[in-house]
């Protein structure tokens, strides 16, 4: 995993909110935008704040470890 407050240039990232966000709370989401060997995650209420990126096998791996619980 990379952690770091300035991960790429997020102005060429596509970000979006998953589908299971809460309509109540638009707000409290976390976002995620897909480059071609990572996957960026940021908080939507600080979209300028911190974020980190994993490789694409990683995040598959939490994706469905996610799924399951």
């Amino acid at each position: 995993m990379i952690h770091n407050s300035s991960v790429g240039d997020a102005s060429e990232l596509e970000w979006f909110k998953s589908s299971f966000s809460s309509s109540s709370e638009p707000s409290d989401c976390v976002e995620v935008a897909s480059a071609p060997d990572m996957v960026h995650v940021r908080d939507s209420k600080n979209a300028e704040g911190p974020r980190f990126a994993v490789g694409r096998e990683a995040w598959a791996g939490f994706v469905t470890y996610a799924a399951e619980i």
